[in-house]
């Protein structure tokens, strides 16, 4: 099977973490290699997960950076389909819903290469996020599909995909397993002086919040109402600079319960999530990994793509309005003790690994 050339494309934080499994049972029987667009360039976004997680270099490492959308997605399909041309792999692997994800999908497709998409058929419903647009679109070029659970397949088909839709499960359970024993040795409360189970965690990066000033004046409003929460803000950069371009940063700074650090390593994270009381975020991956971890999660969003961790009573939409973020912080938490398996049993890669075999390659 090693004469079979697989290849990743990958590109920012939540890729690089899908990857690692994938990597894992993969590379044991086929040629696998990793392209690294470079759409996350900063080391805690990017190479501090190939240490952490012991993935290799990349083959590739396009240093693509930031930039307008578009131009971003036109740098990588160029550059990605010259290597297509030239190595000509059997199957192309992309994962999520980044920039990185569709411009794999493209650049496949057009050199004549297979290409199957992880965590297909996941919907908002709000095309207003950048990601929902790569979804649909990756979905629609992909000739195969692993659903991560049953609403996803069921999207697929009311959208009569064209594509082989195969129930995989997520990668996530296995992914949050494996972190929640490395993060054991985390020191990031312990450096941060918080108290396990006394404080909230905060992300915001969606281009949906960021760049609209009054929705991030809505979470100022609601963290100045919440005094007397700790709150630790790991700020991503692209939010910091945009915060700064609108000279809100130092409205944020100047809320004295809320702390903000650069953005922590996978492992670190996931310590930091584990040991929270509760998380608010607009992060789709957060909102899993909070419901893999028992921990209360606050999407400030007007909807959700996981939106299994809402009717499973551990995830709540308030979008940025400022009231209902602090009744949700203040009087709100899960009614079920229990979780059902929604996500899969943790043997995703496994599953992955056979279809790519028996089927796709076979």
């Amino acid at each position: 099977m090693k004469s079979y050339k697989v290849v990743s494309v990958v590109g920012a934080r939540p890729n690089f973490v899908k990857l690692k499994p994938i990597h894992n049972v993969v590379e044991k029987v086929l040629h696998h290699e990793i392209i690294h667009t470079g759409q996350h360039y900063d080391f805690e976004l990017s190479e501090i997960f190939f240490k952490e997680f012991n993935l290799p270099k990349p083959d590739y490492n396009l240093e693509i950076g930031s930039g307008f959308p578009g131009h971003q997605v036109g740098e990588m399909i160029k550059k990605i389909e010259r290597i297509f041309i030239e190595k000509k792999y059997d199957l192309v692997l992309v994962y999520g819903d980044t920039n990185s994800t569709f411009a794999g999908a493209f650049a496949a497709i057009k050199s004549n290469m297979k290409v199957a998409h992880i965590e297909s058929g996941l919907r908002s419903f709000d095309r207003r996020m950048p990601e929902e647009i790569n979804r649909i679109l990756t979905d629609n070029l992909s000739q195969y599909l692993f659903a991560s659970t049953k609403t996803a397949r069921a999207n697929l088909e009311r959208e009569k995909i064209f594509g082989k839709i195969y129930d995989t499960g997520d990668l996530s359970v296995e992914i949050v397993s494996e972190a929640k024993k490395l993060a054991s040795k985390s020191r990031i409360t312990k450096d941060l002086d918080l108290d396990l189970k006394n404080y909230i965690v905060f992300t915001m990066h969606r281009a949906e919040n960021t760049e609209i000033d009054t929705s991030f004046l809505s979470i100022i409003r609601a963290f100045t109402s919440l005094s007397d929460v700790k709150i630790v803000f790991p700020i991503h950069p692209r939010t910091k600079k945009i915060l700064e371009g609108k000279k809100l940063y130092q409205k944020l700074k100047d809320c004295k319960n809320v702390f903000m650090i650069p953005p922590a390593g996978y492992i670190d994270f996931i310590h930091l999530v584990k040991n929270a009381e509760k998380i608010i975020t607009d992060s789709g991956g957060l909102q899993k990994e909070a419901y893999l971890l028992s921990v209360p999660c606050i999407t400030i969003r007007r909807n959700t793509e996981w939106i299994e961790t809402v009717t499973e009573g551990w995830n709540v939409s308030t979008d940025t309005n400022p009231d209902k973020i602090i009744t949700s912080v203040r009087k709100w938490n899960p009614t079920k003790i229990t979780q059902n398996q929604v996500f899969g049993k943790g043997n995703t890669s496994k599953v992955i690994k056979k279809i790519i075999i028996d089927e796709i390659l076979n």
